[in-house]
């Protein structure tokens, strides 16, 4: 089995994936999420709505959101704005 996944909390910030939610028009700050970062050991912190407890309860078969996890929400515009940082492999 391989070795299991375990977020590390010390990785810093590397660069934003994607536009800000101020360019793409979904906030009125210059701050504000929603938002994604690729951190400096290429995991991807995701910035967005918390809203585990309005799906905790129909999550499909097979998906969980263990302790210590939580379900965030971003607009498909975050996303798609993204995808040209986003490496293939």
């Amino acid at each position: 089995m391989p070795n299991q996944w375990t977020a590390d909390p010390a990785a810093p910030f590397k660069r934003r994936l994607g536009k800000s939610s101020h360019e793409l028009g979904q906030t009125s700050g210059n701050a504000s999420c929603p938002d994604m970062w690729e951190l400096e050991n290429g995991d991807v912190a995701v910035i967005g709505t918390d809203l585990t407890a309005s799906y905790e309860e129909r999550l499909p078969d097979g998906v969980s959101v263990d302790p210590g996890e939580r379900l965030v929400v971003i607009p498909k515009a975050t996303i798609v704005a993204a995808k040209s940082d986003i490496p293939d492999a």
